[in-house]
């Protein structure tokens, strides 16, 4: 394939820009095509909380076309902690780049392993990133997908491969873990059920898919390497993430060794904060932050070049901190237009009077649908499992298979969800535009979309509980 005809096959996918917007005048019309309405909620622990069979509707409040584009600085309003972690990210890596910590770290790496086990430490990489999402979370692992971008372009690959191995796998990881406190543990709150109860199925659902996304990137590596035009990661910025040197001259100086271990113990004190000391987005900004004064210091870097490395940086992570600010527009016209809990009502509606096996799968498709108007996990469980839960109760269905089917929904469709700052966020520390994720990506999600739709089928068939 000849390489324009590959790059005429991104234009089947609008730009994220394009597509973003599309959307913002989408959900725009949608504020005059659908009542405004509203659950009752009351606080529970704190956390606002949906009353069952309270949908109201309220007098309309249809978004203007002024207040469309003034939706737009208020979602960058809104999604400031991301912005800047993603800003602060870029600088951590970029002082971390400077100092050849990282690109040293890989290629010795590489060198040690051998090239001829590449396709393994694609499939190992696969997997240790689909455990950081399993057990550490989601944004707090922003600051490791910069290395998953320097390993796979040593080892011949491009920056979607590099996607693939750390955003993909820790999206799959993070979405179907069975101890996700976000979703999981919401929901079985919710629902008073054990915490964690019925971790058997969802761990091999989970670790299934993790095989499945470490054997589509080996398959689309090979691809690439037989054939570099069919790679869609042609034209995109590789600058300071490539190897600059042969494999043999690479070695680790006790500098080297010393930026590693600061970036180590900052990953140290980010996970002790986060499970002690509830730390989000700010803290491990801050922490990015202090590991990138740290790597310039013990790097013997003067102030101008520290101050030159912070704005090159900023630079370079500038674009995706805008699209996450440029996604979140949409959860903010949602909220303007008072149709989020419209969109659920009717949704749980559609499904009252479908056969068992059919509204499991159709439950999950509407979480699916859901999640793309409210992208967080916690807040889409407190939206809707309220709701859902009778609901699948009086359909038949046991309330750990609701939350599987919430799982499922809200977990898989973070892969392509262009709403989520989490996903744009890393996407960006990889330097990929989500039009050219989206057509990597979506092959896979089918297939993992086919193998939760059985795991649920399997659930209902065994009156999962």
């Amino acid at each position: 394939m000849s390489k324009s005809k590959n790059l005429s096959l991104f234009k089947r996918i609008p730009h994220a820009i394009t597509m973003l917007f599309g959307i913002i005048v989408l959900v725009t019309l949608l504020t005059y095509l659908l009542p405004a309405g509203t659950y009752e909620r009351i606080l529970v622990d704190g956390r606002s909380t949906v009353v069952p069979d309270s949908y109201k509707t309220i007098p309309a409040t249809p978004v203007g076309f002024l207040d469309m584009f003034k939706a737009i600085p208020l979602g960058f309003k809104a999604a400031v902690e991301i912005i800047f972690i993603v800003l602060a990210g870029g600088i951590m890596f970029g002082f971390m780049e400077k100092s050849k910590a990282v690109e040293n770290a890989v290629g010795t790496l590489v060198k040690n392993l051998g090239l001829k086990n590449k396709h393994l430490i694609i499939v190992i990489m696969t997997f240790i990133y689909g455990l950081l999402g399993v057990a550490v979370g989601y944004e707090n692992n922003i600051a490791m997908v910069p290395i998953a971008a320097v390993l796979s372009l040593a080892l011949g690959g491009d920056l979607i491969l590099a996607a693939g191995i750390s955003v993909g796998a820790m999206t799959i990881g993070f979405g179907l873990s069975p101890i996700n406190p976000y979703t999981v543990g919401t929901g079985h709150k919710i629902a008073e059920l054990s915490m964690f109860s019925g971790a058997l199925l969802r761990s091999v659902l989970c670790f299934t898919a993790l095989g499945i996304m470490a054997y589509y990137n080996v398959r689309y590596f090979k691809a690439i390497t037989l054939n570099p035009q069919k790679s869609l990661g042609i034209g995109l910025n590789v600058s300071e993430l490539t190897l600059s040197r042969p494999l043999q001259e690479y070695r680790m100086s006790g500098n080297n060794w010393l930026v590693i271990s600061i970036f180590m113990a900052g990953l140290m004190a980010i996970l002790y904060g986060v499970f002690n000391f509830h730390w989000y987005i700010n803290e491990l900004s801050a922490v990015f932050l202090i590991i990138a004064l740290l790597c310039g210091l013990v790097s013997r870097m003067g102030a101008t070049t520290m101050s030159e490395t912070v704005l090159k940086s900023v630079a370079i992570a500038a674009p995706g901190a805008f699209m996450v600010g440029f996604a979140t527009t949409i959860k903010v016209l949602m909220e303007m237009g008072n149709i989020g809990d419209t969109i659920s009502y009717r949704l749980s509606m559609v499904l009252e009077g479908l056969p068992l096996y059919a509204s499991a799968i159709c439950m999950s498709i509407s979480q699916t649908v859901i999640n793309f108007f409210i992208p967080s996990g916690s807040g889409q469980a407190l939206a809707t499992l309220p709701v859902m839960l009778p609901l699948g109760e009086s359909l038949g269905l046991t309330r750990q298979i609701t939350i599987l089917a919430f799982q499922i929904g809200d977990g898989l469709s973070n892969l392509v969800n262009p709403t989520l700052g989490g996903l744009i966020a890393m996407l960006s520390m990889c330097r990929v535009p989500i039009d050219r994720w989206i057509r990597f990506i979506f092959p896979v999600l089918i297939i993992i979309l086919l193998l939760a739709f059985l795991a649920l089928i399997i659930a209902v068939a065994t009156n999962y509980s």
